[in-house]
């Protein structure tokens, strides 16, 4: 049985959005270390970039981990899952050009 289709942002690699989250808690946890600790040898852009990288880089790797967690399951529990729902009723919105089969024949 084939896996089930992932859904938008919830793949094996971080998504757009785990980025940036990840990279606004590194610029907020990184100020707050500058205005508590100082900004050090590598200035503060520097020290504040590299907690914004950091932070960014670890949020969407355990993001991405959790995703493949979550998205994986056995193929039993699949089945299980897929005999207990009804099939889709699927209607197309428009059908795709066939000629029609006359039933009179041509002698």
């Amino acid at each position: 049985m084939p896996p089930p289709p992932r859904q938008a942002g919830h793949g094996a690699a971080p998504s757009n959005m785990d980025k940036p989250v990840g990279a606004i808690m590194g610029f907020i946890y990184g100020t707050v270390t500058v205005f508590r600790g100082g900004a050090g040898p590598n200035g503060i852009m520097r020290t504040i970039g590299q907690y914004m990288l950091a932070s960014g880089t670890t949020f969407g790797f355990f993001m991405g981990i959790g995703s493949v967690i979550r998205s994986d399951a056995s193929p039993i529990s699949q089945q299980a899952y897929f005999q207990t729902r009804p099939r889709p009723l699927i209607m197309a919105s428009h059908r795709a050009f066939r000629p029609q089969q006359s039933t009179r024949r041509n002698d």
